[in-house]
């Protein structure tokens, strides 16, 4: 049964979606993300600031013992405590925002575990499996287990769904 999501923060109002899948299910075969949102947010990304205005649309318990900042970017609230975002501007020039998900691909990842399909998820996907090149560079690079070599890499990683704790 599809539910209809409406949203409504500083950045979109009144906007719609279905949900048309059950949550966490029925991903597309290419795309397997090692993390959920909430244990991306409970980890530590996007420096605390990039869902502060927007927490109604999510599950609350996505936000237990997150630390969120609405003013500013923390670094220091990431889990590698480095800072591994380009500001949003930087992805609007680039043509990586979808209109419908104004934040970018994190916001996209949420919708999409909520369970609404769109006709930006081929391209989205895409963008996920490219991030892999990072995980390659890690393995050749860093000892099994140490965290501390590439923190910004392993940032960037935990950004897009990978867990980079794992090798």
């Amino acid at each position: 049964m599809s539910r209809e999501v409406v949203v409504n923060d500083l950045m979109q109002q009144d906007y719609r979606y279905l949900c048309s899948e059950p949550c966490g299910r029925n991903f597309h075969p290419d795309f397997r993300p090692d993390l959920t949102p909430k244990q991306m947010l409970q980890l530590g990304v996007f420096g605390g600031k990039y869902m502060t205005d927007c927490t109604a649309e999510f599950p609350d318990d996505w936000f237990d013992g997150v630390r969120l900042c609405h003013e500013t970017h923390v670094a220091a609230y990431n889990f590698f405590g480095v800072n591994a975002s380009k500001p949003l501007i930087y992805w609007r020039q680039k043509g990586w925002i979808y209109d419908e998900d104004p934040r970018g691909w994190f916001q996209w990842y949420c919708r999409y575990w909520q369970g609404r399909r769109c006709l930006d998820d081929a391209r989205q996907i895409k963008r996920w499996k490219a991030m892999t090149r990072h995980i390659a560079q890690l393995r050749k690079n860093c000892p099994d287990g140490i965290w501390d070599c590439r923190r910004r890499q392993r940032q960037a990683l935990l950004h897009w769904a990978y867990d980079s704790r794992r090798f």
